[in-house]
């Protein structure tokens, strides 16, 4: 299976091939790169405070995230997400004080907002997916005209639900686009050991379910692939799976620490091929952008992350009751007794 490729790492376009985004949304595009960079410097500062918990950054995977999210219409579209496709959230009408909040443990604070078309984030392997398919299915029974996009790793592709869902969704044509991060780590196991076969999109195949691989650090092919595979959920031709080939320049999260087996010379080749400068070195040939106008990006970003950091510090912590709230319309004795005990235990 041939990996597709558009922007090279200096810019250039390869081959025959035309710029999928215009200058304008390749200049949305960017920002958005760079906001989710600048939330993820501040996420990590944040935790290391001790004002958020654990937390899962975007870093070395922006253009995989905000690609494939430009395929979708927020109107009618639906987003499944694993935990770390913030800019992808963000597009779809999430806030950035409502994701952190998530990570601070208010679930109230997080909720997703009336009209967002988004479910909350899964931290458990996989177990988005067979709602992601449920969801679709559910449109096309209904006759919805949108789609659902679903985040997964590489790792989380080595669990049961990814082959149950993608069995389902093949079998029922399901209108649902599942895009596949290969970062290259599942936590610390790296992608050799986690599968023989030559690559994750030829597991589709044995579902009946077209695949597409791509350079998940290349924003054209990633667009491209996604807009295809949304066109075709669209259209009644069912499932696709994208795997983009992309690389985790940061920790697994702030709880992980990859110097422990990260070889060094890995990453230094991989920092050559982050996204966000190849889509700047793009628009800097084209006279699309200037120094200046990159530090203006960067000064609306840090206002905006600013802002929402300001909000998030007026949201209290949640208390240990509502870990019992929205479990089930009511409450079963022995959640309530489990309730009680634990507010026993910290009236103490």
């Amino acid at each position: 299976m041939l990996r597709r490729e558009i922007l090279r790492p200096d810019g250039s376009i390869s081959g025959d091939s035309g710029p999928v985004l215009s200058i304008q949304e390749t200049l949305d595009a960017l920002e958005r790169m760079l906001l989710s960079k600048r939330i993820d410097e501040r996420a990590f500062s944040l935790q290391r405070q001790g004002r958020m918990g654990t937390y899962s950054a975007v870093r070395g995977q922006e253009a995989s995230v905000v690609g494939s999210s430009l395929a979708l219409d927020p109107s009618v579209d639906w987003i499944v997400p694993q935990y770390r496709e913030l800019p992808a959230l963000l597009r779809h009408g999430l806030s950035i004080e409502g994701f952190l909040s998530y990570w601070k443990g208010n679930s109230e604070a997080a909720r997703i907002p009336d009209g967002v078309k988004v479910l909350p984030p899964q931290i458990g392997l996989a177990a988005q997916l067979p709602h992601a398919v449920g969801l679709a299915w559910g449109l096309q029974l209904q006759g919805d005209p949108g789609a659902v996009m679903t985040f997964i790793g590489d790792g989380g592709s080595s669990e049961g639900d990814f082959h149950e869902s993608l069995n389902l969704a093949g079998v029922m044509k399901a209108p649902v686009v599942f895009l596949l991060q290969n970062n290259g780590w599942a936590i610390s196991t790296p992608r050799s050991k986690q599968s023989a076969a030559d690559t994750f999109a030829s597991r589709g195949e044995g579902y009946g379910v077209p695949s597409i691989l791509v350079d998940g650090n290349d924003l054209f092919a990633v667009s491209a692939a996604a807009r295809e595979a949304v066109g075709r959920a669209k259209s009644g031709e069912g499932p696709t799976l994208i795997e983009s080939q992309t690389y985790r320049l940061g920790a697994h999260n702030t709880a992980d620490d990859p110097s422990k087996y990260v070889d060094s010379g890995e990453k230094l080749q991989w920092e050559e091929l982050d996204p966000i400068p190849r889509v700047i070195s793009y628009l800097r040939a084209r006279d699309a952008i200037t120094d200046a106008e990159i530090d203006d990006i960067e000064a609306r970003n840090e206002a905006e992350v600013a802002r929402a950091v300001d909000v998030l510090d007026t949201i209290g912590p949640a208390s240990a009751e509502t870990l019992f709230d929205h479990v089930s319309s009511t409450m079963s004795i022995r959640l309530r007794r489990q309730r009680d005990q634990i507010l026993k235990g910290a009236s103490r």
